[in-house]
């Protein structure tokens, strides 16, 4: 790809550091300003905008690596994003993607940093860049327009997934029980095969429309719930497949996972002490029981959350553990009700920050507390947060204008969308850059791309550098 020499279109004085002062004074006579040096000015905030935005994305990415979101109790950073930065869903989705890849690419993040490079075109290099391409993918962007660096992403993207052809032979799945009772998987499936579970699980997450890294798999799952993942997405396609044979089943209990609970695990707090047992622990006719059917124990607060939504029957024992008499199901929402809540929350989860369409119906009152199973004591929220509600004790009520308030255990009210915090104007105190209006200007602006030459080149030279490690390393 050939790179024209760069040259001068206008001659002008070096600009101050643009400051809110500045900016004002500026707007009141922008009829007056030469249009070189409006020019000018653009092209300079341009790049003061990137690389304050660089800045932005590094605090983000230690923001997420230290999990700075989880006190919120909220799934993610980008929903912790989306609600304290009021950006759109998918706009903080893809700032938390871009903040990722950025830790592991110092040379993008390099130019970034330094203004030269803008946000739209790292995004899209930051979808194929890896370590080891890094240097070379910021230097063949570098006379790119934003334009031609999508096109020339989405060729690479293309390219590079033609050789992976081949299957690999063996598939297999073994499971495990823990000592604690968790389940233990693993599964290994041919390319193909994995493609299509991969795909039915990300359908499951409701994540179709973003790219993933492979990494992404082996993210650590958040054990309290707080984290929606692929593992979480594993159990709703074996749930939906469940609640489909029930549909049609002679027997439909066959298909069901029963859980035993007794009535104080049902009515007790987050909070509350365990006492002595009369019983031994899983006795039929102890008043706390709760554990899976022919399994482990599971916690008061997991048997609360699904009570919520599940099919539940009681059973009356004597003091000996033998069954007196047998209830039929109650307490579940009708089809009517649940349509009515769903419409009133927008088919959305109801906490602070979440934006989920993958809603539970929780009773505000717990029904197992007296709770009506009526619309005013019915509310929307995903499973992260059904869980995170009943674990933490969070107090939900009604805010006299058709909402819903979420407080905190520790008293502290959540608010439905915060207010940003009042800060300086100056871009200039936001980055250590040096900015001038040719900062942002790539050299090439305005070449035609010749993408074919563009991809050719990129893989010579990912060829050529491997060839050099093998030699230099034999």
């Amino acid at each position: 790809m050939s790179v024209p020499a760069p040259t001068i279109k206008h001659m002008i004085e070096s600009l101050a550091p643009v400051t809110s002062d500045t900016v004002a004074s500026q707007a009141a006579t922008t009829a007056d300003v030469p249009l070189e040096r409006l020019e000018a000015q653009i092209c300079e905030l341009a790049g003061h905008l990137a690389a304050a935005t660089c800045r932005f994305l590094l605090l983000v990415a230690d923001f997420d690596a230290r999990q700075g979101w989880a006190s919120w109790d909220l799934p993610s950073c980008s929903a912790w994003l989306a609600w304290k930065c009021q950006m759109a869903p998918g706009t903080a989705r893809e700032h938390v993607r871009v903040a990722r890849a950025l830790r592991e690419l110092p040379v993008i993040r390099g130019e970034f940093t330094a203004g030269r490079m803008s946000y739209a075109k790292v995004r899209a290099l930051t979808r194929i860049a890896t370590e080891e391409t890094d240097a070379h993918l910021a230097e063949l962007a570098g006379p790119m327009t934003a334009g031609q660096l999508d096109r020339f992403v989405a060729a690479h993207r293309r390219v590079s997934s033609v050789d992976d052809k081949q299957s690999v032979d063996g598939r297999k799945l073994t499971w495990r029980v823990e000592e604690d009772g968790s389940l233990s998987m693993s599964v290994r499936l041919p390319p193909s095969d994995g493609a299509v579970l991969l795909r039915a699980l990300r359908a499951a997450c409701g994540d179709l429309e973003h790219p993933h890294r492979h990494a992404d798999a082996t993210v650590p799952v958040d054990v309290s719930g707080a984290s929606p993942s692929l593992a979480d997405a594993l159990v709703d396609v074996a749930s939906a497949f469940l609640v489909e044979k029930v549909a049609g089943a002679a027997n439909p209990d066959i298909y069901h996972v029963i859980v035993h609970v007794g009535p104080e695990a049902l009515t007790s707090g987050p909070d509350t002490e365990d006492t002595a047992a009369s019983r031994p622990v899983g006795h039929p006719a102890d008043p706390r029981r709760c554990h899976l059917e022919d399994g482990p124990a599971i916690s008061p607060a997991t048997a609360q959350r699904l009570a919520c939504n599940a099919a539940v029957s009681w059973m009356l024992h004597d003091h000996r553990g033998n069954v007196l008499d047998v209830g039929r199901r109650h307490r579940r929402p009708s089809p009517a009700l649940r349509r009515a809540v769903r419409e009133r929350d927008r088919y959305r989860c109801q906490f602070p920050g979440c934006n989920s369409r993958r809603t539970d119906i929780h009773h505000i009152r717990h029904w197992a507390k007296g709770g009506k199973t009526r619309l005013r004591n019915l509310i929307l929220v995903c499973e992260a947060h059904h869980v995170i509600v009943h674990a933490h004790g969070y107090v939900i009520a009604t805010d006299g204008t058709g909402g819903f308030t979420f407080t905190r255990p520790d008293g502290a009210i959540l608010p439905k969308s915060p207010q940003l915090e009042v800060g300086t104007a100056d871009l200039t105190v936001c980055h250590d850059a040096d900015i001038t209006s040719a900062t942002i200007v790539p050299v090439g602006l305005g070449d035609r791309l010749n993408l074919d030459l563009a991809i050719w080149a990129c893989f010579a030279n990912a060829r050529i550098a491997r060839e050099r490690d093998v030699a230099a390393v034999a």
